[in-house]
């Protein structure tokens, strides 16, 4: 929208509701989200998309990292094409254990083919490894509980599990079985291995411990206090 003025046509200056002049370009939310450019941080954009690959749990799309670091799309897929290349040994460079991989429609960091062998040692022996009293207690709670959150399991269990419940799963315990609908917290349940590991045909055989915890939905609210999300 304009408005005539002596020396012509001028564009409206944005009122109060936030709605932008005729011609300008609409904001960008991940912008406005991000207090910091992640160019001034040590290391730069490239230190800051490495970062966030670190802690990822499953292959992030280049336009979600985009919006995560305020940055062009273009951009971080180029920086993630660096990052590849620099971990392959490129130009020279050390070759690293690890990868990082297209998969699907997102990138992920793996540990290198390369390796399998060895890492599959760790992860055989990490499963041999006797399950702390902590983890016992998580384990048996998620068991009579199921299916169960993290904030729940930590609700009964008065201290948080998420480390907890992140070895349950990597030993092959229990399994992420879908989300809580009222919340969109991750539901847990256990396994066959975890019925196999303890010599059980079904769960009905458990013992008959589930009347000693308390009620799940007593427990309203946890996992919005803990922050958990999907």
């Amino acid at each position: 929208m304009t408005e005539n003025t002596p020396d012509g046509p001028a564009d409206v200056v944005p009122d109060d509701h936030g709605v932008a002049a005729e011609g300008s370009p609409a904001p960008d939310p991940a912008a406005d989200e991000l207090a910091f450019d992640v160019d001034d941080l040590p290391g730069g954009a490239l230190a800051a998309l490495e970062a966030v690959l670190m802690v990822a749990d499953e292959p992030i799309p280049a336009v979600r990292l985009a919006s995560v670091l305020a940055l062009p799309t273009s951009r971080v897929e180029a920086l993630l094409a660096e990052l590849a290349a620099e971990y392959r040994g490129a130009d020279g460079g050390r070759v690293r254990g690890f990868e990082l991989r297209l998969a699907g429609a997102g990138w992920r960091i793996y540990s290198a083919p390369t390796y399998a062998d060895v890492v599959g040692r760790f992860v055989l022996e990490g499963q041999t490894a006797r399950l702390t009293q902590a983890a016992l207690e998580t384990l048996a709670v998620i068991a009579y509980r199921q299916p169960v959150t993290r904030g729940q399991v930590s609700g009964v269990r008065g201290v948080n599990v998420d480390g907890v419940v992140r070895t349950l799963t990597a030993r092959g315990l229990v399994t992420e079985v879908g989300a809580d609908p009222s919340t969109g917290a991750l539901l847990y349940e256990t396994t066959g291995y975890f019925l196999e590991r303890m010599g059980l045909a079904s769960l009905d055989e458990m013992p008959p411990l589930a009347p000693y915890l308390p009620d799940i939905d007593t427990l309203e609210g946890v996992d919005t206090a803990s922050g958990e999300t999907r």
